[in-house]
């Protein structure tokens, strides 16, 4: 059967399971979009009305279903406007399928100002993606999405770029049987030398600690987790990618504000998933003077250098994870009492941050328990990283390590989409919400159960308070915002505007009753800073509060 390379493009992602996809049509794309209205019964199209979106629906899609997302955007403009989303899912160990059309195959770097060229379209795509290929022959496209499944779904899960001419997506030929989908390659074991190492260091350890990141959810691995800090009896620190690896109600589980009081006690720490750097200082996110580490991860790029490992297993997190739990002694690290006393020393300083506790408290108590939370770069986001209980996997999305501002409305809309039916709750300030007001449309026209929270202070409030922190002065962080209510009216989106924790609460669980999406404004004066709490060590030059005394007692060796 003959068949154009758009429907060859098509049949492709069929093959592997590809159920959704984000896209915005262009004429280099003409015969892909129309392979697709073909198969409109296999493959869900959702249209949102800005290219950067498309990849950002992607990443929050995979972040709250596990499966691959796929976007797609004409070359050129498209490309750099889709960078944004890319970067964050690229930060976020998000796995993506990006489909970049192209221009003529023959006039690539031929610089003959082709609509919509840029210079070096593929070294674009190269530096937000783990790998990429341009499909040059009729005859590739098949193959080289195969083989961009096959590489998305090896090692650590990040974004795989194809670029597709569109001449190439014209063109017919004969094509063979429908390929296998793409192999999932199998799970890297961990040696047992390692296993054995790491167990003795262990066993003999005085206070071991586990440290968690988003690769012990991208493997799947919360029962293992969960099995091995029960037989440790050991606390669970949990980074912000890996909030919701060990349930908030386990007694175990920790945030990174709690983590400060257990690292000072720790001499073994186990990191699991997680790169462990800090994040504006290219050192580990806690020193190695006093602690012996073991790292366990997917990318020996995460077990080199400037981390300094006594044992470091590259390895799947939970067939490692699974092992060490089969080899460690069963034992007490930390009591129920004492763990509930950490806990507690943590909470008391998040509630000291007013209003924003009560508001994440309130936000907490309205969503359902599978309810999906995004948090954005706002006053209330940045204290939601330490405050705010996650109790399931995949039920949390952050920003990531790229901190994009106003990624998070239309990641939410993404992930609407891959947790069928769930209800979102999203937060954004006033000046992330400029960066998407558009796809309010988005929203809409699927009807997607998006609970959107706008806090608005009318300005880009943590730059203002940076500048008047660090200059005394402020300059350029003032808006001008259109009227909330009147907007999402324009759009057809229900609101409401509220002042209180208690009526956030109530306005978010009377959104759980409505079929689509719903905007809250949440009108707020000057906030607090929370940076003094967050992370495990507290950024350079912030002036910290007393903290309250040491929860534990001082442990002896073993």
């Amino acid at each position: 059967m003959e068949l154009t390379g758009g429907q060859a493009l098509v049949s492709t992602l069929i093959q592997n399971d590809v159920k959704e996809i984000f896209f915005i049509p262009g004429i280099q794309l003409d015969w892909a979009v129309e392979a697709l209205r073909q198969n409109t019964g296999a493959i869900r199209q959702f249209v949102p009305r800005h290219e950067q979106s498309t990849t950002y629906m992607a990443d929050g899609y995979y972040r709250a279903s596990g499966k691959p997302g796929v976007a797609m955007v004409v070359p050129g403009p498209g490309v750099l406007n889709a960078g944004a989303g890319l970067a964050t899912a690229y930060g976020s160990n998000s796995k993506l399928l990006f489909l970049a059309g192209h221009i003529h195959s023959s006039a690539i770097g031929q610089g003959y100002g082709q609509l919509h060229e840029i210079k070096d379209q593929t070294g674009v795509i190269a530096g937000l993606t783990k790998w990429n290929a341009r499909v040059r022959a009729r005859s590739e496209i098949g193959p080289t999405l195969q083989a961009a499944f096959a590489a998305m779904h090896e090692g650590r899960p990040r974004p795989v770029g194809v670029e597709l001419p569109y001449d190439l997506l014209i063109q017919k030929q004969e094509e063979p049987a429908p390929a296998m989908a793409a192999a999932h390659p199998p799970v890297q074991q961990p040696q047992t030398t390692d296993i054995h190492k790491a167990a003795v260091l262990l066993n003999a350890a005085r206070f071991p600690v586990l440290y968690v990141g988003g690769g012990v959810l991208a493997a799947g691995a919360a029962v293992q987790l969960q099995r091995l800090a029960e037989k440790m009896g050991a606390p669970v620190v949990m980074s912000d990618n890996g909030l919701g690896a060990l349930s908030e109600r386990h007694v175990l589980a920790m945030n990174t504000l709690a983590g400060r009081t257990l690292f000072e006690a720790a001499d073994v720490v186990v990191v699991i998933g997680s790169r462990f750097m800090d994040a504006m200082t290219p050192s580990p996110s806690w020193p190695s003077e006093r602690i012996q580490y073991i790292y366990i991860n997917v990318d020996p790029a995460d077990l080199s250098a400037p981390r300094q490992a006594a044992v470091a297993i590259q390895a799947d997190a939970a067939a490692t994870i699974d092992a060490l739990a089969q080899a460690v002694d069963q034992r007490v690290v930390l009591s129920a009492q004492e763990a509930l006393k950490v806990k507690a020393w943590a909470q008391v300083q998040i509630d000291a941050v007013s209003p924003q506790a009560s508001f994440i408290r309130a936000m907490r108590a309205a969503l359902p328990e599978d309810g999906i939370f995004v948090n954005e770069l706002t006053q209330v986001g940045y204290l939601s990283r330490v405050a705010f209980p996650v109790y399931q996997p995949r039920t949390y999305i952050g920003p990531g390590y790229q901190g994009t501002l106003g990624y998070g409305f239309p990641t939410a809309l993404g992930a609407a989409v891959g947790a069928g039916g769930k209800r979102v709750l999203a937060i954004t300030g006033d000046g992330g919400f400029g960066w998407s007001y558009q796809e309010l449309a988005t929203a809409r026209k699927y009807k997607l159960p998006v609970t959107l929270v706008v806090f608005n202070d009318g300005h880009f409030g943590n730059v203002r308070a940076i500048q008047r922190r660090v200059f005394g002065a402020e300059v350029a962080v003032d808006l001008e915002n259109p009227d909330f209510a009147l907007l999402a009216r324009a759009f057809g989106v229900p609101s409401i505007c509220v002042t209180t924790p208690e009526a956030l609460g109530a306005a978010i669980r009377a959104s759980l009753s409505e079929p689509g999406p719903v905007l809250i404004e949440v009108p707020v004066g000057e906030m607090p800073s929370p940076w003094h709490l967050l992370r495990l060590q507290p950024m350079a030059g912030l002036k910290l509060p007393d903290a309250p005394p040491h929860p534990l007692p001082a442990r002896k060796s073993r």
